[in-house]
């Protein structure tokens, strides 16, 4: 069970988001879910406008992503995101991509990430508050 901000974001799929077939392009529900983990950032401290004057930014080391359904054109998804994992350093966002219609899963995704200081590109401490909602 999520303890933390739990995020839910709707997609309508346009055209541009699928390929020939109609489908929904892999990089579409990359940037669906890169969406999602942009406001579930703010919920948890990290608001994208205050990034840049911090020199804060989180940084993607890893995604894992599992394509269990296609989705297509003209649908309405709902993208789910929370924070599932907190170390001293890294996080694990989870994610999750459902047709509205039927509530059929599409897709499952992690990412792990990092908050890195630039231009010095140095990692720091993740808040101490994010351990509650683990």
């Amino acid at each position: 069970m999520v303890k933390g901000p739990r995020i839910e974001t709707r997609e309508q799929v346009m055209f541009y988001d699928t390929d020939a077939a109609g489908v929904v392009h892999n990089i579409s529900y990359l940037r669906f879910i890169e969406k999602n983990r942009t406001l579930l950032g703010s919920e948890l401290g990290l608001d994208y406008k205050e990034m840049s004057g911090s020199g804060i930014y989180g940084a993607v080391l890893r995604i894992e992503i599992d394509y269990r359904r296609p989705g297509r054109l003209g649908e309405d998804l709902q993208v789910s995101g929370w924070l599932e994992e907190v170390k001293k350093v890294k996080f694990w966002c989870g994610f999750e991509i459902h047709r509205t219609e039927d509530n059929e899963l599409l897709v499952a995704s992690r990412q792990e990430l990092a908050l890195v200081k630039m231009p010095e590109g140095k990692p720091t401490r993740l808040p101490a508050d994010w351990k509650k909602y683990i």
